[in-house]
């Protein structure tokens, strides 16, 4: 299990071993270089720790401990672990912060606990199979122990057709779930409860933090991202930044360079004819900033050839090609000797970047009758081509009895299944609706204003399920690279989520408070460039005439029939007008997406469960040793 994710952690390997538990870590050495190598225990060995990602704030931590009596055997974060959890058990969690899956063993009580950080940043897998219960970092970890087979999960694929996300739980592989972020599994004399620690909270509408003159508000956020970027600087190896030629990333950059008292080094991707190209403001930025600046160049067949590593690194069926470009940006800055690299997730989902929330807020100008008429033309058809009317229809408000324009968007998307999902894999859905699976259960959503109700529609959707978990976590970290997004930092989040709507979307300008702030640290131009987003076409890499063969080959009858999901006839009617362009441009757009999900679908079900579909390689584990106790891994 250990060596399947030596890429997660090549610098060392260990374990622990008592009866009825094995606890086994990969580690990426960057705090205390010689001496952190794990599982560690406490003083007297009673309690055990393996662990992956950060605590940000250990070297209080470690005052703190000491102040307590606590004998410190190292300087690693990851020994603070047992501490915390011999003074604070359980509840040990309101005293970290940061990105993390750790699992704590307590030989005393006979008990373990396997938690993940509140946004889901690092990854966290468990499974039970004929009275084991295994977990680790990724799903690889578990198909490696040799008693998890590789079988779809139906609903979990279905989820990549509307959501384009993994869900806080469900994956794609039957039987094996995912901790959710901001949850920890308590595992004790044979029962397991699921317990959420955290989730995100906003004030009742009118009650959020408004201020006549905002200037104390920039300043409060200023102070918080530069806290933020400082705690990322640390460690005992050198940090770079990814940046793009957006307000985000380049602010980060710019910061990193202040906090650090020198500019550090930073990565681009340049884009040939696959989408649009940033790389002319990301250098523009650069010399500003006076940072050394590498870029990747990636033409679409580029972009192509990565895909089956990319959804190897994901597992899962991945449409957001931009995370392929990141797959190799992060070979660059591992060929280069770094291991940690700032990333920008994060802003969007705190201060409303993306072009929904715009849509949300006229949607409230124009009023419900205006949302309610959209609903019932797509509901008809005349949106989306659909083959049996109305079957499987969410109602309209699907999210504790809100409506979210993110809403909106699923449903254009997701009803394409109809043309595409075969009735055998209609039938192993039996009803079921992604929307139940986004973990959407705070009772207080109704009271929010309903900028904030998509914000947080998005944490629990997008943010955890695709981007901070495949672009940047699995991207990363397939070389050996971890990412580090300051925007998630605890205080910033909890800022963000208290100040009020209008400092976040002002007008339709995103982001408000944010460039105010960038204002201080970069040119104006800088600061208020339109937002564009990192897209690159898939259309352009896999369904045009250059696409590569194993396209047609993941699409041809033999291949389609040897999977369970497709109906082919649909799947060939479909591709044969989308490449004729003949339909309307956001049914275009939506089966666009949705041919590239059955693309990315038989891709991944050639990967994990058996090839044969396509010449491309499936993914094998490393040679099986026979399990002597319940085994695990964190890397």
């Amino acid at each position: 299990m250990c060596s399947a994710l030596a890429h997660r952690g090549p610098d060392a390997e260990g374990s622990h071993h008592e009866a009825g538990v094995a606890l086994g870590a990969r580690r990426l050495a960057i705090v205390d270089l010689a001496g952190g190598r794990q599982p560690i225990a406490n003083e007297d060995g009673s309690v055990w720790v393996a662990f992956n990602g950060e605590l940000f704030d250990y070297p209080q931590l470690f005052r703190d401990l000491a102040a307590r009596g606590h004998r410190l055997a190292t300087r690693c974060d990851t020994e603070v672990w047992v501490h915390l959890y011999e003074d604070f058990g359980e509840q040990l969690f309101a005293h970290t912060k940061g990105q993390f899956a750790v699992s704590l063993w307590d030989a005393k009580q006979r008990s373990l606990v396997l938690a993940r950080d509140r946004f889901g940043i690092c990854p966290l897998y468990y499974t039970e199979v004929d009275g084991w219960l295994l977990w680790a970092s990724e799903i690889k970890g578990l198909l490696a122990s040799g008693l998890v087979a590789a079988a779809p999960d139906s609903a979990g694929i279905s989820n990549m057709f509307c959501l384009y996300a993994a869900t806080v739980e469900r994956t794609c592989f039957e039987g094996v779930k995912a901790v959710p972020p901001g949850h920890f599994l308590r595992v004790r004399q044979g029962r397991t409860a699921l317990v959420k620690y955290w989730d995100l909270e906003f004030p009742d509408a009118g009650a959020e933090r408004r201020m006549r003159d905002p200037a104390p508000l920039v300043d409060e956020l200023d102070a918080l991202l530069r806290q933020s970027v400082r705690r990322r600087l640390r460690g005992d190896v050198p940090v770079v930044t990814y940046m793009s030629g957006g307000v985000d990333s380049t602010l980060l950059t710019a910061l990193a360079a202040q906090e650090a008292g020198q500019p550090v080094p930073a990565f681009t991707i340049g884009l040939d004819g696959a989408g649009k190209d940033e790389s002319a403001q990301a250098a523009e930025s650069a010399r500003y900033i006076g940072c050394e600046l590498t870029t990747r160049r990636l033409d679409r067949r580029a972009i192509a050839d990565t895909y089956s590593a990319l959804v190897r690194a994901a597992e899962l069926p991945v449409v957001d090609t931009s995370s392929a470009c990141f797959l190799r940006l992060a070979e660059d800055v591992h060929g280069q000797g770094y291991r940690v690299v700032l990333s920008g997730e994060g802003a969007d989902e705190a201060l409303a970047g993306y072009p929904f929330y715009q849509w949300q807020k006229l949607r409230g100008l124009m009023g419900e009758r205006f949302a309610r008429l959209f609903y019932r033309d797509n509901k008809s058809g005349l949106l989306v081509i659909d083959r049996d009317g109305t079957r499987r229809r969410e109602p309209f408000c699907a999210w504790g009895g809100e409506r979210t324009t993110r809403q909106g968007t699923y449903e254009v998307v997701g009803r394409t299944r109809e043309s595409l999902f075969s009735a055998q894999m209609w039938d192993s859905l039996r009803g079921y609706s992604p929307f139940d699976d986004l973990g959407l259960d705070n009772e207080r959503l109704p009271r929010w204003h309903p900028l904030n109700q998509a914000l947080y529609v998005d944490y629990h959707g997008q943010l955890q399920g695709g981007l901070v978990s495949i672009r940047a976590d699995r991207t990363s970290m397939n070389s050996s690279v971890e990412a580090r997004p300051p925007f998630l930092d605890e205080d910033v989040v909890e800022f963000c989520a208290q100040i009020h709507p209008s400092y976040k979307l002002r007008g339709l300008r995103e982001k408000w408070i944010l460039r105010r702030v960038a204002e201080r640290v970069l040119p104006r131009g800088f600061a208020w460039r339109r937002k564009h987003g990192f897209l690159t076409s898939f259309a352009k890499s896999f369904l045009q005439t250059d696409r590569p063969a194993w396209v047609d080959q993941l699409l041809s009858p033999d291949s389609l029939q040897a999977t369970p999901y497709f109906d082919l006839a649909y799947v060939a009617r479909e591709r044969q007008r989308q490449e004729a362009r003949r339909r309307a441009p956001l049914a275009f757009l939506a089966f666009e997406m949705n041919l590239a999900t059955v693309i990315a679908t038989q891709l991944w079900h050639h990967t994990f469960c058996g090839g044969g579909l396509a010449d491309l390689p499936v993914w094998s584990p490393p040679a099986l040793a026979q399990p002597r106790t319940a085994p695990s891994t964190i890397g």
